[in-house]
């Protein structure tokens, strides 16, 4: 089982003192009241900086940093998912709360609750590192560096849904001004920059290592890579040439793609299986958010990612969750099936007839096709995915029959095998690269799907997709390639809110900013239209 050190979150965030999270009121983003009377633990702080990607709350499942109500609703990656995919080509959801339906549409407005739950899950916890930044900055110069490292990706994160957002620096009463999204763009490259030197050395690591779970200088070069590859959306100048720079990197680093199959599991299953720290899948893993089913239970994490998706007479997914919600459009099933041929049967029979390890999908007692607005509300109607499980590749069960123990890969070292392949596509009018096609058939061998002799940058976004479904990054990089929103002839079912799919208009290429976020004055702006 993982072995949570002291120099990460697990088992010390839950500890945290109470007087910490007691600053942070319902859905209230203003930075921690430095006039609070806290007694701050520097390596419990510290530890919260890194539990913001991975736990609810401080006391259990069903508790939050956030807000009371429907607090198991409010993880980062939870809600990291629903705004990144159940707005795509991807994902669509089942269930009635209030906000996802409308994220299914395109067609969510500034009173939507789960966009506002990210937004204010996003600057929570700025507002901890800031607190960390403010009173332990001195400890230790390791530490302080992966504290501006998870405040940059929350900004970061924060930027690309919201477009135009304020940068909180310090621990203040004053609201900071909001600044433009060329802006933020400008100061998340300086920091990244002064961070990389003062972080450790990349090091792929198990959750035997000392310091599994913490941020190296390869989580830079990650970030700095992503950053680029969406420069010209972000700032209005592309920067190809720098996001693969970075991204080569990250293949020539440590870290690799994970190619070990055992006991019949493939090697990209392992990757989201249940042992994924101590199977040696985190060789992949530039930045595991961990966790562990009787150490850090919650709903927001790998289990949402699991229960989630598994329900009905599905095979059992390591938990006794099955909650019967997020299942996929047939838009993806069709990058693995172009002939609409996909069998309607277990997963297993899904991978045979796809020959690629990466359908991992659900298709027994399932319609393909989500035709109306009632079968939207129906979990059998779209095929299920099996992606994401509690499972042990080793066969043993895990820590807890409710939670799961599968680390979330924040960052995979395959994301930067894509990143060169596009970045360097883009300056070499639209096709890979020799050096490109070589890294995606690595990506393909791995799957053990058949190479491809050269790919297109329409090729290179059905690869991402293939290799990153349900990770994430897919509303981003349909952004990126003018597929989103506004007037494009890429359709998806239920795009727009029709089963055929319809354009929706652009300024919905970024999130409307929360009410409470602009009810707190300072001049915030809402974003255009909304």
């Amino acid at each position: 089982m993982k072995r949570f050190i002291k120099n990460i979150f697990p088992a010390a965030a839950l500890t945290l003192c109470v007087g910490l999270s007691s600053c942070i009121g319902d859905l209230d983003v203003s930075p921690i009241d430095p006039n609070s009377n806290i007694q701050l633990n520097p390596e419990r702080l510290f530890n919260m900086c890194y539990a913001n990607f991975g736990i609810e709350g401080l006391n259990g499942p069903g508790s939050s940093t956030v807000t009371a109500q429907d607090a198991g609703t409010t993880g980062l990656v939870r809600q990291y998912f629903n705004v990144n995919e159940l707005t795509t080509d991807e994902a669509i959801c089942a269930w009635g709360d209030k906000g996802v339906a409308t994220m299914n549409t395109n067609e969510y407005d500034a009173s939507n609750m789960f966009i506002a739950l990210y937004y204010n899950r996003l600057y929570s916890g700025i507002s901890v590192c800031n607190q960390y930044l403010k009173e332990a900055s001195d400890v230790d110069a390791t530490r302080t560096a992966e504290v501006r490292f998870i405040r940059a990706l929350h900004f970061y994160l924060a930027m690309d849904a919201f477009g135009n957002i304020t940068l909180p620096l310090t621990i203040s009463k004053e609201i900071p001004a909001q600044r433009s999204r060329a802006e933020v763009y400008a100061w998340l490259e300086n920091e990244l920059k002064e961070i990389e030197p003062l972080l450790s050395d990349a090091k792929a690591k198990t959750s035997s290592d000392a310091n599994y779970g913490r941020v190296d200088k390869a989580a830079v070069w990650m970030l700095l890579s992503r950053l680029y590859l969406n420069a010209e959306v972000y700032s209005g100048t592309a920067q190809w040439a720098k996001a693969a720079e970075y991204a080569k990197k990250v293949i020539d680093s440590p870290y690799k793609l994970y190619t070990k199959a055992s006991n019949g599991y493939s090697a990209y299953r392992k990757l989201f299986m249940g042992d994924n720290g101590e199977s040696g899948a985190s060789v992949e893993a530039v930045f595991p958010i961990l966790q562990q089913g009787n150490k850090t239970a919650g709903y927001g994490c790998s289990t949402f990612l699991t229960a989630s998706t598994h329900g009905g007479s599905m095979n059992s997914n390591g938990t006794n969750n099955n909650w019967e919600g997020n299942r996929v459009r047939k838009d993806l099933i069709q990058k693995f099936f172009p002939d609409n041929n996909a069998p309607k049967g277990e997963t297993n029979d899904i991978l045979d007839a796809a020959k690629d390890d990466r359908a991992l999908f659900w298709g027994k007692g399932r319609t393909l096709d989500i035709a109306t607005a009632n079968d939207v509300k129906t979990f059998k109607k779209g095929f299920s995915t099996t992606k994401f499980v509690a499972l042990h590749s080793d066969g043993k069960a895990g820590t807890d029959t409710k939670f799961s123990d599968a680390d979330f890969f924040f960052f995979r070292s395959a994301e930067a095998y894509l990143t060169y392949a596009e970045a360097t596509a883009r300056q070499n009018n639209g096709k890979a690269t020799t050096e490109g096609v070589a890294y995606l058939n690595q990506l393909r061998a791995r799957a053990n799907a058949q190479a491809m002799r050269g790919y297109t940058l329409r090729e290179i976004l059905d690869e991402r997709s293939r290799e990153f479904y349900f990770e994430g990054l897919r509303r981003t990089d349909l952004i990126r390639y003018g597929y989103f929103g506004g007037n494009n002839t890429y359709m998806w079912s239920w795009k727009g809110g029709v089963a055929e799919g319809r354009p929706f208009e652009d300024y919905r290429n970024i999130f409307p900013l929360p009410a409470t976020e602009l009810s707190v004055g300072g001049g915030m702006q809402q974003n255009p239209k909304y």
